[in-house]
């Protein structure tokens, strides 16, 4: 074991606090230091007997994070003190009541919505999805949570080398799923793409590596070029006497990935790999005029790609960006993009929302405000699933925008591809709600149309319309599907009601009194999940006289019973004849404790023997296994973190084998396709090859498949028998 130098671990604790005090001078007082001081004093002391998986004190982390979030953030004082003491309550003895009366109510209130939630939840929903909407449903108090959360995030990420390889890849998948889109849409594009690479390199950290190098043995090259690219810029801007500053970096690596696998190119074919900022100092009232007199000077020496021009000036991202973008053809035929903004706006760009409070007066500060609003009324929502929430709230995370106009010349910006139902909710519930149809640009438009930046957008409403469950398959924004979920169960509550009314009223005609037993008996006897289901089919009239005489004619006769019996009888035989059957499937080894389990191959990735896995624990399917580089990975590590069992191979015999069957029958119209439909969407069974004959109303046929084991291919047997037409199926 090594041994701790524990004079050395005080210095460098005294170092990172000192090193703190720095990146937040010029935002504190004198008193403020007095605090901070009190802060780090108390997080010492708490954390004194506490290390981290590397073995350094625990105490590095809470300062850490602290500095992030004043320099690299631009935190103040009480974000400081919030970030040292983030963990306190969580893992030590204090309390918020101890924290309250230490330092005041708002630095309790933003550690409560920082401290992790401890308590069990329903194991079919992903405690990580369920955390996640309770810290963000701090942004009706303080945004200071999320940005602290991220800095917390970011610093995790940093020193994620010393954990164990399933915790990476489960805290890197987090990371790539929810956490950095959230820094994106904050406008943290620095610490966005911090987070996307350091997901990438614990993702997949093959890829990571081989872009890394690459970029490494090219930067010399890279520099040479940028400074050849911005000499004659250089020259012209001095000329002009503007003050200003040019930074050259390249793409990100995982921006680079994204190229590569959106182009479908390699490495070398991704044209703007690098790019370079020019950022000049302007008064509020010239900095439009400013940064398009820059881009007129760029262009006089390079020609730019028309289709690559971003004007973030006139109309700024929802998250308040604003900035220039081109791309030009520079010396030796080779792309760069230009970017061109103010001091301000470079501010805001790399300390989104944090930045606006050092621009108050700034007009575009709303927008982020708007997107915050909509997250609270997403939060609102009272029959939101901590999943559905998630996946609502991702969508319009990384979305690219486009700006519409209303009739009066409003502007609303909407995700790309959104419909007019996104844009009739986006003016009000109300006008979502009742829209009955809409004139793009002066047109009739389907619902499902997607618009266009600069449509200008009119919505026909009528007081008799309501939101159809089909508007749900197209809505692009997470308030129109949260709105239109709503309101379908609003409408389902009310024909259910209504629909129980009916079933009441039938069953007393036959004498039956509907009782929590009948309405458990009927529940079973249709296969029904809940008796709001049930009681919405009657008031739809899916279910009606024929099925209630049926339910009580087997009632009547005593079959009820025999049949419950019988399908549990069949459900139990055919559970035990999955586990006990014999297997083709290699073997796969599950958990620490090297457990080996009964398994599916999840079709998504189809891994095979050699593949990196992991298992997924599913609610109905059993454990299924999945290849580390599939593409639901990332985000089965982030939202079902608790169902993920680690796995490795423990044999090397295939997976599947082939097999031949011979099929015959009466020949009819369709019998083909049945056939086929049957083998592959119903048994999901691969066919290798399939050759049927047809003479004089008969057929003979062979079809070779491929198959798990003898359970899986005589179970095909019986349900081929079944097909109508099918006299025979035989294995040859």
């Amino acid at each position: 074991m090594q041994s701790i130098n524990v004079d050395k671990e005080r210095k460098e604790i005294l170092n990172r606090y000192r090193g703190l005090l720095r990146d937040c001078r010029d935002k504190t007082t004198k008193e403020d230091k007095k605090q901070i001081r009190k802060a780090f004093n108390i997080a010492v002391e708490a954390h004194k007997d506490m290390r981290r998986k590397s073995g350094e004190p625990y105490i590095y982390h809470p300062i850490d994070v602290a500095r992030i979030a004043a320099k690299e953030i631009g935190l103040s004082t009480t974000s400081i003190i919030c970030s040292l003491l983030h963990d306190v309550v969580e893992d030590t003895d204090y309390t918020l009541e101890d924290i309250e009366r230490l330092f005041d109510s708002k630095v309790a209130r933003i550690i409560d919505g920082l401290t992790k939630i401890s308590e069990v939840y329903d194991q079919n929903v992903s405690m990580q999805a369920e955390n996640f909407r309770k810290m963000l449903l701090t942004l009706s108090d303080d945004i200071r949570v999320i940005l602290i959360k991220l800095a917390d995030r970011l610093h995790n990420m940093r020193t994620l080398a010393s954990m164990p390889k399933h915790k990476q890849l489960k805290i890197a998948s987090e990371t790539l799923y929810l956490y950095a889109p959230l820094a994106h849409r904050l406008g943290l594009y620095a610490i966005k793409t911090e987070l996307e690479d350091l997901g990438l390199k614990y993702t997949k950290s093959e890829i990571y590596k081989a872009i890394s190098e690459k970029l490494a043995q090219s930067k010399a090259a890279r520099v040479r070029y940028i400074n050849k690219f911005v000499q004659p810029i250089k020259e012209e801007l001095n000329n002009q006497s503007f003050n200003y500053s040019i930074k050259g970096r390249p793409k990100s690596i995982f921006s680079i990935r994204s190229k590569m696998i959106k182009q479908g190119v390699e490495f070398e074919e991704v044209f703007d790999k690098f790019a370079i900022r020019i950022i000049v100092k302007s008064t509020k009232e010239n900095e439009k005029a400013d940064c398009w007199r820059i881009y007129s000077i760029v262009t006089d020496f390079y020609k730019p790609n028309p289709d690559r021009l971003r004007d973030w000036i006139s109309t700024p991202k929802a998250n308040g960006y604003e900035s220039l973008h081109t791309t030009v053809m520079g010396p030796n035929g080779k792309w760069v993009e230009v970017q061109i903004r103010t001091e301000r706006m470079d501010d805001i760009a790399e300390k989104g929302f944090a930045a606006h409070w050092k621009y108050k007066n700034s007009s575009k500060e709303s927008n982020l405000d708007n997107w915050i609003n909509r997250i609270r009324e997403l939060l609102e929502s009272p029959n939101a699933n901590a999943i559905d929430f998630v996946d609502d709230f991702k969508m319009n995370l990384f979305s690219e925008e486009i700006f519409i106009f209303t009739p009066n010349g409003d502007l609303k910006t909407l995700p790309k591809d959104a419909t007019p139902i996104d844009f009739a909710y986006e003016i009000h519930t109300e006008v979502g709600s009742r829209c009955l149809g809409a004139k793009v640009n002066g047109k009739l438009v389907p619902f499902s149309h997607s618009l266009k930046s600069g449509d200008q957008v009119e919505i026909i409403t009528s007081n008799k319309q309501s939101p159809k469950e089909d508007w749900l398959s197209f809505v692009k924004t997470s308030r129109a599907k949260s709105k239109i979920k709503n309101a379908l169960k609003e409408e389902k509550k009310i024909i259910a009601s209504e629909g129980k009314e009916i079933l009441k009223r039938k069953l007393r005609h036959i004498k039956v009194t509907l009782d929590h037993n009948t309405e458990n008996e009927m529940l079973k006897y249709f296969n029904l999940k809940n008796s709001l289901d049930m009681y919405y089919m009657f008031g739809v009239g899916a279910l009606n006289n024929k099925h209630i005489r049926s339910y009580v004619n087997t009632k009547n006769q005593g079959w009820y019973g025999l049949l419950k019996r019988k399908i549990y009888n069949k459900e139990s035989s055919t559970t035990t004849e999955k586990v006990k059957a014999p297997t083709n499937k290699p073997t796969v080894i599950f958990g620490d404790d090297k457990q080996v389990l009964d398994y599916k191959l999840a079709k998504c990735c189809s891994s095979i023997q050699g593949d990196e896995i992991f298992g997924f624990t599913t609610i109905n399917d059993g454990i299924k296994v999945h290849n580390v580089n599939c593409p639901n990975a990332i985000q089965l590590q982030s939202r079902y973190a608790y169902r993920i069992i680690p796995a490795k191979w423990a044999t090397v015999e295939n997976l599947e084998y082939s097999s031949v069957l011979r099929i015959s029958g009466y020949d009819q119209i369709g019998l083909v396709s049945k056939i086929t439909k049957l083998i592959s969407n119903e048994m999901n069974v691969n066919i290798s090859s399939i050759n049927i004959v047809s003479n004089d109303g008969v057929f003979d046929g062979r079809i070779s498949v491929l198959v798990i084991n003898k359970v899986h291919l005589e179970n095909l047997i019986n349900k081929l028998e079944n097909v109508e037409g099918v006299e025979s199926v035989v294995r040859l």
